[in-house]
């Protein structure tokens, strides 16, 4: 183990200095006794990694400390090997070599006696110090899959038979919750799911549910690892599902703009080519309240996603400053399995983009914060009137969302902060512009009955460049659409400037003397393309 010492050169300047004087001295029968100053410095091998070691591997311990008189390192019974020692659980060196043997945490100590009253860092702590050092032994890291198919009503239904060709029948646009159990402590994970919605995911998160909408056979895979101590697993299934025809009615899951303008139809299964007739379907636009003249230029599958159908306009396109609306008359458009698709009448198209709140530390989606992690930010009464906590009775996307409550007459004021309590930042770009969104799914909500009748609502509010007269995002009126997912956006540009940027969300519900009830998902923050 190397260890590094540090010198303070105008002290050793000084110290020099005297020596030199001392040493010119007449009488050599004048011996200098010079106090050795205690101090008290103990290093591990991992202790950047909070000395966490694999099972077997070697972990140094090390006193470095000066004026010690006598130390003894004690290690508990039947858990390390000590090198060099003739028994596992004491030493007196100071430099100490020990293979763990037993999974867990387990408590190193050293006693020490100095010579004067010892420093530990710029404080004397006396004579006789006791330190402990926890050391965190970690096995393999490993993992075990379970899977069940999910009901309608979204409770958990029949288990899967897991292992390769397995073939577990479901039929298209259903939804399957995989299990992931792990050992080893692993920090990240990588999910795999062959013809499933989503297809991959980062998230380290003991379910993920999975929709299939494509018929066909298909795989699973999972993989976990750490850094420090280093460690990793892998798991494959091949043709571990096959999707087959369904029997129940096919749903449109998503009304989405793509990157370059079209617009995407998500169906909860493949839809078939031969059947589509444009003239079933409609696409009005209009751009900060004037209509503009839509035509459709060709409605087609998806050569790459067959559950997504595709409309492009004439010559045209759909920016984000657009309101665009889309509506279908049902005609012999069905999916694959010959299932016929229902009408649908003025539904928005949602535009989304490469989200930049999903930096890495930014818990967009409330997958993994707790309510701790969304503090309140102490503007007063009535913004500390309300309930946040994190659920998973409705979610937009992922497992999770935000529950939140605002008292009556009540308001709420909070931020995404870390475990130290900073707000976790973006980081925006000069002379863009911006939509900010959130997915909301309200359950209980009145008309405004006292004060100045403002309906209640959500505010983003950003810093540094705060613009406190933000619009509502969204305002919840008396005709809000309630007991379903509703996207709401706004556009900015964050003041014109790059750089980084924190967000405090404001409730509204001053003038309501009820409830007001409502889940929050998936804030986003992405590029806008305007209309030129």
């Amino acid at each position: 183990m190397n260890i590094k010492y540090k010198f303070n050169l105008p002290i050793l300047f000084s110290f020099g200095f005297m020596l030199l004087t001392l040493s010119c001295d007449d009488d050599p029968a004048d011996d200098v006794q010079l106090p050795e100053i205690s101090h008290r410095v103990i290093m591990t091998s991992q202790m950047d990694f909070e000395n966490k070691v694999n099972l077997n591997d070697e972990i140094t311990f090390g006193d470095v400390s000066v004026g010690v008189v006598s130390r003894t390192w004690t290690f508990p019974e039947g858990v390390a090997n000590i090198s060099g020692s003739e028994n596992n659980t004491t030493s007196s060196e100071d430099i100490v070599q020990a293979f763990f043997t037993q999974l867990g945490d387990h408590e190193v100590k050293l006693h020490q006696t100095f010579q004067s009253s010892a420093y530990v860092g710029t404080e004397q702590r006396g004579t006789e110090l006791d330190t402990t050092i926890v050391v965190r032994v970690l096995g393999n890291i490993g993992a075990n899959l379970t899977a069940n198919l999910l009901n309608s009503d979204g409770s958990v239904g029949e288990a899967l038979t897991i292992g390769d060709n397995s073939r577990n029948e479901i039929m298209a646009g259903s939804t399957v919750r995989y299990s992931i159990t792990t050992t080893g402590e692993p920090e990240n994970y990588n999910w795999s799911f062959e013809g499933g919605d989503p297809t991959t995911s980062t998230e380290v998160v003991e379910e993920l549910d999975v929709k299939y909408k494509k018929l066909g056979e298909y795989g699973f895979g999972f993989s976990a690892n750490r850094a420090r101590p280093e460690g990793g697993y892998e798991l494959t299934y091949t043709n571990l599902v096959k999707i087959i025809p369904s029997t129940e009615p096919v749903t449109l899951d998503a009304i989405e703009a793509t990157a370059d303008g079209n617009i995407g139809l998500n169906f909860s299964r493949e839809m078939e080519p031969t059947t589509i007739d444009m003239t079933n379907f409609s696409v009005s636009l209009a751009n900060a309240g004037v209509e503009i003249p839509a035509t459709i230029a060709s409605v087609e599958v998806d050569p790459n996603e067959g559950n997504i159908v595709i409309i492009s306009l004439e010559n045209d396109r759909v920016y984000n400053d657009d309101t665009a609306i889309v509506s279908y008359t049902a005609g012999d458009l069905t999916t694959t399995d010959a299932y016929p698709a229902e009408s649908f009448t003025d539904l928005p198209v949602v535009f989304k983009g490469n989200n930049i709140l999903n930096n890495g530390t930014y818990d967009y989606s409330f997958e993994n914060s707790t309510a701790a992690n969304w503090p309140y930010q102490w503007w007063g009464a009535p913004w500390d009137a309300y309930n946040l906590e994190i659920s998973t009775a409705q979610a937009q996307d992922g497992e999770s969302s935000a529950l939140i409550e605002f008292d009556p007459n009540g308001g709420m004021i909070i931020a995404h902060t870390d475990t130290s309590g900073a707000a976790i930042p973006f980081t925006v770009e000069e002379g863009k512009t911006y939509e900010v969104g959130v997915w909301v799914y309200v359950e209980t909500l009145s008309e405004p009955d006292t004060g100045t009748l403002f309906a209640p609502d959500l505010r983003f509010y950003w810093a540094p460049n705060t613009d406190w007269g933000v619009a509502p995002n969204p305002a919840f009126t008396s005709d809000f659409a309630l007991n379903q997912w509703v996207y709401s956006s706004f556009l900015t540009n964050f003041g014109g400037v790059a750089g980084d940027f924190t967000l405090s969300i404001r409730g509204y519900n001053q003038d309501n003397s009820t409830v007001t009830r409502f889940y929050m998902d998936n804030l986003s923050i992405s590029e806008a393309v305007l209309r030129p």
